[in-house]
């Protein structure tokens, strides 16, 4: 309105002074009128991106587990060959301190860490002079120990042992402390020895139950701790280790117990198959979940799932739900739809607090030398969640990491003939009834060779939504994409990252949150690796 009125004045001497005036206030507006729309381009883009240097010590066949943020600094565990190290990083992703681990000894079958508000507990396994040694060492925000390592349990091994003999489970407010082994040499009964440690890693209670493993094909698999201490696992029975399940047991040890229960859930003529067990703190359910088909071998149906009752020890609900065919055409547009899930695997179950609960589930596989992998080809269901043997007569299990994939990596992988696919991602809702309230799509396609490192997704937790954080091809280079889940199930493709830094290659099913909307993300970069932080505004 002032440039208006300056225009309009009937005195001409002034006009000289009035569009110097006018000319300063057209510039002031313009001023404001680039930066809105610069804020509003960035409220659109809604993230920032802030990388490491990469370490010169950080070979591609780096091992690390990104640990979490403490004291405003982010933590990184790596380890190269026999050197272990806590790495330190600023809020700018400098790295300020790197503190070798020196009381690790050599050749560490397997490390774990779990953070606390101010302190991590590292849980790790080796074996000397044929004992093998699990161990817990509680570290500060710099990665350095706060007391020497405490032994948790040994056992006497016959013949040297490459592979992991203990399991290491934490309830989800982080109070109990479940340390357990299997021995598989009696056929029928199988010896759990488990350790219940509180969090100061006090011992409340040890035990030695055999569990009865009737059938020849029976496998247990699937293990959980709840916020009681109480152990939770599926005892599966079918034609062959994790194929063709026709039966399965909900297996129970509480905390003060010396014996398990076992309850038969209900199956009518269907085969399992990529069985999950989630335990519900809030509710005290357990829930069970898996694919299945109707005939042996045969294409994937639908989902099974099955609520139980902790408290008043019953079956809440079981259900099958069938996919329909729009949805097998909307999960895979090519191809056979009866075979549309038959690649499909269960990635993230997130419990809603009402009881119900959410599903995703990603096409993923494989060929070799010219032939396709399908999910019977993968000896122990998934290719990215592994149940693992010891040819030693101990059983020992990998358990998956809830709301993330896997955090700890390899880049070793000598097999240079084999390529890797990690396709469309179907979302399934489902409200405390069983029924299913909404299901949708995140379409990708995505596939790399020898290494399967830099396909998948990653997911990002803001509380109104998620980010589903995933690679697309853009010409010659790797792209960041960003697509948001809403709670009613709509999607929305966001801009793919504008102001990523060439060269850099994004693992972002690696990638763990570390804040209410920050992210880290490993990264290659020049044959090293390095880390990215994304917070989103």
């Amino acid at each position: 309105m002032a440039i208006f009125q300056l225009l309009f004045t009937p005195n001409k001497k002034l006009v000289g002074v009035h569009l110097k005036k006018i000319t300063k206030l057209m510039q002031k507006s313009i001023a404001i009128w680039v930066l809105s729309l610069f804020l509003g381009i960035s409220g659109l883009w809604g993230q920032r991106i802030i990388y490491s240097e990469p370490d010169r010590d950080d070979a591609r066949t780096l091992n690390f587990e990104i640990v979490g943020k403490m004291s405003g600094n982010v933590l990184i565990y790596k380890s190269y060959r026999d050197l272990h190290y806590m790495t330190v990083y600023d809020a700018d992703m400098k790295m300020t301190e790197k503190n070798r681990l020196e009381f690790m000894p050599e050749k560490v079958v397997d490390v774990e860490l779990v953070q606390y508000p101010d302190f991590v507990y590292l849980y790790y396994q080796f074996q000397k002079r044929g004992i093998q040694y699990a161990m817990a060492v509680k570290l500060d925000a710099h990665g350095k120990k706060m007391a020497e390592p405490v032994v948790l349990d040994t056992t006497n091994m016959t013949g040297s042992n490459s592979n992991k003999v203990y399991s290491f489970l934490t309830s989800e407010n982080k109070q109990q402390v479940l340390v357990f082994k299997i021995s598989t040499k009696n056929d029928k009964l199988h010896l759990l020895t488990s350790l219940l440690f509180n969090k100061e890693l006090v011992l409340q209670k040890k035990s030695m139950i055999r569990v009865a493993m009737p059938e020849r094909n029976d496998f247990l698999t699937e293990f959980a701790l709840d916020n009681e201490g109480d152990l939770v696992c599926i005892r599966g029975s079918g034609t062959a280790q994790n194929d063709n399940i026709n039966k399965i047991s909900l297996i129970t040890k509480a905390a003060g117990a010396d014996s398990v229960v076992v309850r038969n859930l209900k199956l009518t003529s269907i085969y399992l198959d990529d069985i999950r067990v989630k335990v519900d703190n809030v509710n005290k359910h357990y829930l069970v979940t898996s694919f299945y088909s109707k005939l042996r071998r045969g294409n994937i149906d639908g989902l099974y799932y099955s609520v139980w009752d902790k408290f008043q020890d019953k079956e809440l609900a079981t259900m099958n739900t069938i996919f329909t065919p729009d949805f097998r055409a909307d999960a895979k547009m090519e191809g056979n739809q009866k075979e549309a899930f038959n690649d499909f695997f269960l990635k993230n179950i997130i419990l809603k607090k009402d009881g119900g609960f959410f599903i995703a589930a990603e096409s993923a596989y494989s060929t070799s030398r010219g032939n396709a992998l399908n999910r019977w080809d993968y000896l122990y269901g998934s290719p990215y969640y592994s149940t693992m043997y010891s040819p030693l007569d101990y059983y020992s299990y990998n358990s998956p990491l809830g709301f993330y994939p896997w955090s700890r990596y390899s880049m070793m992988n000598n097999n240079s003939v084999t390529r890797y696919f990690a396709d469309n991602v179907v979302l399934l809702s489902f409200d405390k009834t069983g029924k299913m309230e909404w299901s949708n799509v995140i379409r990708k396609s995505q596939f790399d060779d020898n290494s399967d490192n830099f396909i998948g997704y990653g997911i990002l937790n803001t509380g109104d939504k998620a980010h589903f954080l995933f690679n697309i091809q853009d010409k010659r280079d790797m792209v960041l994409s960003d697509q948001s889940l809403y709670p009613d199930g709509q999607i929305d493709r966001n801009p793919t990252f504008k102001n990523m830094d060439k060269g850099h290659e994004f693992m972002p099913r690696y990638g763990k949150q570390v804040g209410a909307r920050q992210m880290i993300i490993p990264c290659q970069f020049r044959g090293s690796t390095c880390f990215a932080k994304i917070e989103f505004n």
